[in-house]
């Protein structure tokens, strides 16, 4: 691991801002309709119980990122193995956000770009962040985290100046029971966002202040999940749960409907720059994490050498996961929870954790055993 350190403020910027991602703009747990909020306060309560056995990782290896501790835990070739599966992992979701982006950018305001030119683009501002490193992220993410935020209590106050809530649509609550909340926790909003915190696992040891890791990460995921249980309850109350289920984008198809005074209307463009930041710092760190992954289970120093064949693949992968949008959707709700987080966000990570105890207590205990006095 290298010598970058961040700060806990610059943690706590990363975290919101990746939690925030593209979760902001798209309808996050809306098959839940009206309890879509619920839903999403839920699974962020849930991530903190999830993020919990992360920390306790982080814990028992406060200098080592995941891909480094892994072959201590489970030996060599197995820790090496699981190691590369993560590696492919955080690539994949890198590319999956990156195809998010560019439909979205596509479909709102570039419908004659190629979506190849959009991907490219984003790329080529991912690999300069990346290769010069989490300090330089995490810097630049605090100046976008002040801006994103101004936008967004803007955005607030436009809404209610406009007179566009209706409370009624968040009624009734509990229409259904339970159930249907708790079905929709378990199959996405667990997952995506708050599960998908297994990234930090990367970028715990660079914190300058390991005591604070964990206030620090248990506050910004109750934060992006204040945030984004508000924005879904704005998006409900503004256009009601059958206009949410059937718009792609309902954070745009809010804004769309800001009219203040007969002249301040059309504030798209307050769309395109949540969509922008929260994008490129989810797709950087994800990305940033698959780099640093390689470096580690190829044990090669260098990880600047690393930046641009691994930015190629992001590129290729982001093109050939999905022929269209519709395809990429159906896959991100009915296959990758399923197959892809539920393993590498739950059951390795509470295996890992099993192992790592019993290995960490046998090891306290020989080592109490040394410190006795011989009679």
């Amino acid at each position: 691991m290298g010598k970058a350190k961040i700060s806990g403020y610059q943690l706590f910027v990363l975290i919101v801002l990746f939690e925030m991602g593209t979760s902001l703009v798209i309808s996050l747990g809306i098959q839940a309709k009206q309890d879509a909020w619920l839903a999403i306060l839920l699974g962020s309560l849930s991530g903190l119980v999830l993020f919990y056995i992360y920390y306790r990782l982080y814990l028992y290896y406060p200098d080592l990122i995941l891909t480094d501790y892994l072959p201590k835990v489970y030996g060599n070739l197995l820790g090496r193995f699981f190691g590369l599966l993560y590696i492919v992992y955080f690539l994949y979701l890198s590319s999956r956000v990156l195809r998010d982006f560019g439909e979205l950018l596509l479909a709102f305001a570039y419908p004659e770009t190629p979506l190849f030119i959009i991907h490219a683009l984003m790329v080529v501002a991912i690999i300069y962040g990346v290769k010069r490193g989490i300090e330089v992220l995490a810097r630049t993410g605090e100046i976008f985290f002040l801006w994103l935020y101004l936008l967004a209590i803007a955005g607030f106050v436009l809404v209610i100046v406009s007179g566009l809530i209706d409370m009624n649509h968040l009624k009734p609550m509990l229409e259904f029971g339970i159930k249907p909340i708790l079905k929709v926790v378990y199959t996405q909003t667990l997952y995506v966002p708050f599960g998908e915190m297994i990234v930090f696992t990367m970028i715990l040891p660079y914190l300058n202040h390991p005591k604070k890791a964990k206030a620090i990460c248990f506050s910004s995921i109750a934060l992006s999940g204040i945030n984004l249980a508000l924005a879904m309850a704005v998006n409900v109350s503004v256009l009601g749960a059958d206009v949410n289920q059937r718009s792609p984008f309902p954070l745009l198809s809010t804004i769309q409907e800001i009219k203040v005074a007969s002249f301040l209307e059309r504030l798209d463009v307050f769309f395109m720059l949540a969509l922008i930041i929260g994008s490129f710092f989810k797709i950087s760190l994800y990305f940033y994490a698959s780099v640093e992954g390689v470096a580690s289970v190829f044990k090669i120093p260098d990880r600047n050498r690393l930046v641009y064949p691994l930015g190629v693949l992001l590129l290729l992968f982001s093109m050939a996961i999905a022929s269209d949008f519709t395809e990429h959707i159906k896959e991100g709700l009915s296959i990758v929870p399923i197959y892809f987080h539920l393993p590498m966000q739950v059951g390795l990570p509470v295996l890992t954790i099993i192992i790592a105890f019993f290995k960490n207590r046998k090891k306290a205990a020989k080592k109490d055993e040394q410190m006795m006095p011989h009679s």
